[in-house]
C-alpha cells in the first residue's frame, strides 16, 4: 500500500498521551467450550453471559474465543477476577466453560466470524500457510495496555517494550506454540524483528512496516488494523500484545512487570541501555523465545 496514504493514519496511532499518566487495562482471551469439550457457537454465550456483570466488555475472535476487554482501572487485576467468577458462574449454569489457556488443543474449530474482513484475512493467510488459521481460531492471550507518555519518555517506552518483547515473552510463556504460530503467520504483516525500531522517526518505520503487508481490506484507516505487531501503537497508550493467555497469578506479575518498565523511569532507562545493543539481533530472539530457548535469551539479558 501507499506510504504517502498510511502516513497520516500512523501518525494518529503514535499521538500519544498529553500527561504522564500510569493507567493500566487488562485484554483477556478465553478459549471456549462445552461441557463435552466440543465448540460452542458464539450466539449461545452471548445468551448465557447477557446477565453477566462482564457483558458490556465482551467480544468474540474468529474461533469463538471470548474476549474481556476491560478499561484502565485502579485494580485491574482484582476485576478481572471478580469479572471473570461471575461471567464463569454464569456460563458454567449453560454448559459452557472458560479455558485460561494459549492454544485450544481442538484442531476442528470453525471459523465462527464470517464478516468479510475475517474472510479475506482468512484467505490471505492460507496463501502462506496453515498458522493464519490457527491463529485466528485456536489461540488466546493476555493483552496488557499501558499509558504512553510525551516527549523523550514515550520514545523511551515504545523502543523498551519491542525490546524486551521477547525476553518477557519467554519469562511468561505458557505454550511455546502460540507464538511460534504468530512467528508463521505472515512475518510482514507480525514484524517480529526490529523494523519498527530503525531511524529516528518511529511513525516512518511503523508506515514502512505497514506499506510493506499485503492489503486485503479498503483503505489504510482500515488496512493499519489489519497489522499484528507485538506492541501496537493505539493514539494514547501501548498495547503489549506477545503474552501467552495468562491465570491470575500471572496476570498481576505481568501488570507489575511492565507497570515497572512503563512507569519507573530510571528502570526504564537502565533496561533500555541494557537492550539497545541487541536490536540487530531482534529478530533471532523472538525465533529464540519461540522455540523455547529460555536460557539462551536470559543469558544476553543478565
Amino acid at each position: 500500500m501507499d506510504a504517502m496514504e498510511l502516513h497520516p493514519v500512523v501518525a494518529g496511532l503514535f499521538t500519544r498521551g498529553r500527561r504522564r499518566t500510569v493507567r493500566v487495562a487488562v485484554e483477556q482471551e478465553y478459549v471456549v467450550a462445552d461441557a463435552g469439550g466440543g465448540v460452542v457457537p458464539i450466539e449461545r454465550v452471548r445468551r448465557a453471559a447477557a446477565d453477566a456483570i462482564a457483558a458490556p466488555y465482551i467480544t468474540f475472535e474468529p474461533g469463538g474465543q471470548l474476549e474481556l476487554s476491560l478499561p484502565p482501572s485502579p485494580d485491574p487485576v482484582g476485576d478481572l477476577e471478580v469479572l471473570t467468577a461471575d461471567l464463569r458462574s454464569r456460563l458454567g449454569r449453560e454448559g459452557i466453560g472458560l479455558l485460561t489457556i494459549p492454544v485450544d488443543p481442538r484442531t476442528d474449530v470453525p471459523l465462527q466470524l464470517t464478516s468479510e474482513r475475517y474472510v479475506a484475512m482468512q484467505r490471505h493467510f492460507d496463501t502462506i500457510g496453515p498458522a493464519g488459521r490457527r491463529m485466528m481460531r485456536r489461540t488466546a492471550s493476555t493483552q496488557i495496555c499501558l499509558d504512553w507518555w510525551p516527549g523523550a519518555a514515550g520514545i523511551e517506552q515504545w523502543r523498551v517494550l519491542n525490546l524486551a518483547g521477547p525476553f518477557l515473552a519467554t519469562a511468561f510463556a505458557r505454550d511455546g506454540r502460540r507464538l511460534s504460530t504468530w512467528l508463521e503467520v505472515d512475518p510482514a504483516r507480525t514484524g517480529f524483528d526490529d523494523r519498527m525500531l530503525r531511524g529516528d522517526d518511529p511513525v516512518a518505520a511503523y508506515t514502512d512496516f505497514a506499506a510493506g503487508a499485503a492489503q486485503f481490506v479498503d483503505g489504510a484507516a482500515g488496512h493499519v488494523t489489519t497489522l499484528f505487531p507485538p506492541v501496537r501503537p493505539r493514539g494514547s497508550y501501548l498495547e503489549v500484545r506477545f503474552l501467552d493467555a495468562q491465570n491470575s497469578v500471572g496476570v498481576e506479575r505481568a501488570v507489575a512487570v511492565l507497570g515497572g518498565l512503563m512507569y519507573d523511569d530510571a528502570h526504564r532507562r537502565s533496561v533500555l541501555r541494557a537492550l539497545e545493543t541487541e536490536r540487530g539481533n531482534l529478530a533471532e530472539h523472538w525465533r529464540t523465545a519461540a522455540t523455547g530457548l529460555a536460557a539462551a535469551l536470559q543469558e544476553v539479558a543478565a
